[in-house]
């Protein structure tokens, strides 16, 4: 059953985390003059960084990850909404223009940073990673396989990040796109997903053998309910999300254009 004292402490997790944390401390820190002379400390986005990393560990170092591996679908749903929305978020909006533009601004990554920034790229990337990581086989694969996990996990932070990026760019070399873009990009991408979403949702049979035959740790719920309730989390939690999205776009949007009418 459950082991609800078990937390994950294998190096390449904690010290992974560690590691980009210190980079973060150090840049925005000793090298900060360095980089950035007149710029102070970045408290409030540094708040949002570690926060990012902290979320992280919570969802692939608590005993969530357990539960999800093990006993119900639905949790490892909630698992990935939060490798996908919050944590991406938080990563972004924690990264100050002069840290990230730094390292783009190298001529090499030019290109291949403006290619996969595009909003076209952002979104076939984050729309192929989610719904083929969803197909049985490969679902089935990373519950049994812990280094095809780790890869389905960062693959999933990965494409979230530029999904995001569209919307919360903290770069000044591959900047925010425009607000009329950002809402169409939530939008598109939404209608995108929605056949791998039905397809979790409203399937007769049981898609994954893992949870079909797993222990019932909630009598109540059984794995057809319980695969209902990942469609609904995978669903109505990133609609939520991008209706938020698009809120703060539209708002932003205004603002902009009622600022423009006052000049």
């Amino acid at each position: 059953m459950i082991e609800w004292s078990h937390w994950h402490n294998e190096p390449y997790l904690v010290g992974g985390l560690v590691l980009v944390g210190w980079l973060y401390a150090i840049l925005a820190g000793p090298f900060r003059s360095r980089l950035t002379p007149d710029e102070p400390y970045p408290t409030r986005r540094a708040i949002k960084f570690y926060a990012s990393l902290i979320i992280f560990y919570l969802a692939v170092g608590s005993p969530l990850d357990q539960i999800a591996e093990r006993f119900l679908f639905s949790a490892h749903m909630a698992q990935h909404f939060l490798l996908m929305f919050p944590v991406p978020i938080l990563f972004l909006l924690g990264l100050p223009h002069w840290m990230v533009d730094r390292a783009l601004g190298w001529n090499g990554l030019r290109n291949i940073g403006r290619f996969i920034t595009h909003p076209l790229i952002c979104g076939v990337i984050f729309v192929l990673v989610t719904s083929v990581w969803h197909a049985p086989i490969l679902y089935e694969w990373a519950l049994h396989d812990k280094f095809v996990h780790i890869v389905e996990h960062l693959m999933f932070f990965g494409a979230s990040l530029l999904y995001w990026w569209t919307q919360l760019s903290p770069s000044k070399v591959f900047p925010r796109k425009s607000y009329a873009m950002q809402m169409l990009f939530q939008l598109a991408v939404v209608i995108a997903l929605t056949p791998v979403f039905a397809y979790i949702t409203f399937s007769t049979e049981i898609l994954y053998p893992t949870y079909e035959f797993a222990p019932r740790i909630i009598a109540s719920l059984d794995p057809g309910n319980d695969q209902l309730l990942a469609g609904v989390i995978m669903k109505l939690g990133g609609m939520l999300v991008v209706v938020g999205a698009v809120a703060v776009s539209f708002y932003r949007w205004h603002q902009s254009t009622e600022s423009l009418d006052q000049d």
